[in-house]
Parts: structure tokens; C-alpha cells; sequence
């Protein structure tokens, strides 16, 4: 998948191509219809699907400030569209100037001049160009000028997250804030994952038998709310079962929050500097302080027990899935 910075970026050979146009902050499974569709109308009129996002989130240029927490920094988001068969990801660098930029003049500049549209696959309730003030009826009318069609998917997916809400990034952000990371999994289709590079802590969890890797997450990480939890962490390829705390620590009166992920069952890692990433598959217990170590250290011991559990669990219905046992209608 070629993926590019900029107009600049284009290939200036670039032919007709069907494109979507969206933040697709975590392809969320609401997402994934759009996306999937425009991959399957490019493999019909035979020209390569683009997807076009943007960096820093819009609202961060138009309300400085308001940058919202991020679900997937945008190089994991162009592996999970790679995986759905994107051929290109376009990031356009979103600026005051950009923001400025009239429906009309955003079209002919991306889409006609640049990426050469032959077919703009939206959701319902797409807005572009200054103000938002363009909309997927606009984008139709534009399209009868400048020769490309225009498709609208319905990307509203509804289950249990979130109390039955369709499915949505902000919905993603609340729950995971919220620290319902099983719903978060539901609307993405895949654990809620972080990244970041592991630093140097306090190192307490090594010295109380637990040894954890800090991770330094990624600006605007939305990040689960403080407790503990089950999950993976990954490194280099590999996914070792992890305990993962998140919080501030409060057995020793911290201030920072961090992430912490305990490999389970592994010893002897070095991890001091590698980029990992933190995977959350559910919510085992609140934040708490104890009366004193070895009761802490007895919890933590607990809290692995049970976070092997689960992780086991997981692993024996995702088997059972694929091995038919468990195939539903």
C-alpha cells in the first residue's frame, strides 16, 4: 500500500482513482462498511482505492485545544486499512489555510486536480471544505461537473456498546474512557490498543516481583480509565498475555499516570526503549491503595491469576470459533 504526505506526495502518473474522505480515527466497524466498499468499487471500475485523512484532527486547527483522544495514531490506522485492501492512504496535513478552502475548491484540488476521482464513497453525514458547509449532496452535484460518481454507505452499526448507540468514534473514546474496554472491543472490532516507547519507571513492580514496561504513550492517546486490566502487550511480533495497570499509583502517593503492562510468565525481557504496543481485552478491577505491601503484593497476585484467566478464556473461544464448536445460525 503506497502511502503519502501531502498532494506533493501524489504520484504525477496517478490515474482514476475511487476515494473516501474521512478522520477514521480507529476504523471502527462503522468504518470498515465504507472502506470495504470503496475497495470493492475500485476492483469493479478496475482503479486503485485512496483513502483520504488527516493530520492533526481538524477540530484541533478550527478550536485549538479541543484535539480529541486518538483511538489509532495514523500509521496503525493505514495498517488496518491495508488489511481491508486499501491501495493508498493520502494524509493531508490540516492547516488554517486548508480549513479555509471552500467545498468547491477542496473537490478540484484533492479529488479532480490531484487524485482524479472516478468514484467518492462517503457516509451519510459527511461535511467538508470551510465551515463544513459542504455535504454528500453537494459533493453528488459537483460530481455530474467534474465526472465521478458519488456512493453513500450507511455506516451506522448498532450492538450492546454503549447501551445500543450506533457505533462511532466518540462512542469508542467515551467507553474506553470510561474503562469499558469489552465495549470499545465491540464497536472496533479488535481490542483498544496503545502504543509508545517503554521508559525507565520507579521500577516497584521489579522490585515486588512484578516487572512491568512503562510505556510512554503517543500525544492524544485515549487512554482506558485507571485500573487494571487483561491484555497483550506487544513486541516485535510477538503477543505475550499481560496485567496491565493504569493509574497513578497510589500505594506510593504518584502524581504521573502511566501504563504499566506485566508479561506474564516471562522474565529476563529488556524492553528499555523498544516501541510496544498495549492491547485491552477487559476491565479486571478500580484503582485502590492498600494497608500495606504484602497486601498489595497479595492483589497483584490475584490480579495476575485472573487476568491469565480471562486471557484464556478468550483465546479458547476464538479457537472454538474457528474450529466450528461454536458457529451461530
Amino acid at each position: 500500500m503506497q502511502r503519502w504526505r501531502g498532494l506533493e506526495d501524489i504520484p504525477e502518473d496517478w490515474g482514476r482513482s475511487v476515494v473516501t474522505i474521512g478522520s477514521y480515527d480507529g476504523v471502527h466497524r462503522g468504518h470498515q462498511l465504507i472502506i470495504r466498499h470503496a475497495v470493492e468499487r475500485s476492483r469493479e471500475l478496475g482503479v486503485p482505492s485512496v483513502v483520504v485523512t488527516f493530520d492533526p484532527h481538524p477540530s484541533e486547527v478550527v478550536r485549538p485545544g479541543s484535539h480529541p483522544p486518538l483511538l489509532a495514531p495514523h500509521h496503525r490506522r493505514a495498517e488496518l486499512m491495508a488489511g481491508l485492501g486499501v491501495d493508498a492512504v493520502l494524509i493531508l496535513p490540516f492547516t488554517t489555510e486548508f480549513s479555509r478552502l471552500s467545498p468547491a475548491d477542496f473537490v478540484v484540488k484533492v479529488l479532480v486536480d490531484k487524485l482524479h476521482a472516478k468514484a467518492v464513497v462517503e457516509g451519510p453525514n459527511f461535511r467538508f471544505g470551510h465551515r463544513a458547509a459542504g455535504n454528500v449532496e453537494f459533493l453528488a452535484e459537483l460530481g455530474k461537473t467534474y465526472d465521478f460518481e458519488v456512493e453513500v454507505v450507511d455506516l451506522y452499526v448498532t450492538g450492546e456498546a454503549g447501551g445500543g448507540e450506533p457505533f462511532s468514534s466518540t462512542l469508542t473514546r467515551r467507553l474506553v474512557a470510561e474503562g469499558d474496554v469489552e465495549g470499545a472491543h465491540e464497536i472496533l472490532g479488535r481490542p483498544h490498543r496503545v502504543e509508545g516507547v517503554v521508559v525507565r519507571g520507579a521500577q516497584r513492580g521489579r522490585e515486588l516481583g512484578f516487572p512491568t514496561a512503562n510505556v510512554e504513550t503517543l500525544p492524544h492517546t485515549a487512554i482506558p480509565a485507571d485500573g487494571v486490566y487483561a491484555g497483550w502487550l506487544h513486541v516485535g511480533g510477538e503477543a505475550m498475555p499481560a496485567a496491565i495497570s493504569v493509574g497513578t499509583n497510589p500505594q506510593f502517593d504518584g502524581t504521573e499516570r502511566t501504563v504499566e503492562a506485566y508479561a506474564i510468565d516471562r522474565v529476563g525481557l529488556e524492553l528499555y526503549g523498544l516501541h510496544v504496543a498495549v492491547d485491552f481485552l477487559a476491565f479486571v478491577r478500580g484503582q485502590a491503595r492498600f494497608e500495606s505491601l504484602d497486601a498489595l503484593m497479595e492483589q497483584m497476585a490475584e490480579d495476575v491469576k485472573r487476568c491469565r484467566e480471562l486471557i484464556a478464556a478468550h483465546d479458547a473461544a476464538r479457537d472454538g470459533t474457528r474450529d466450528g464448536s461454536h458457529d451461530v445460525g
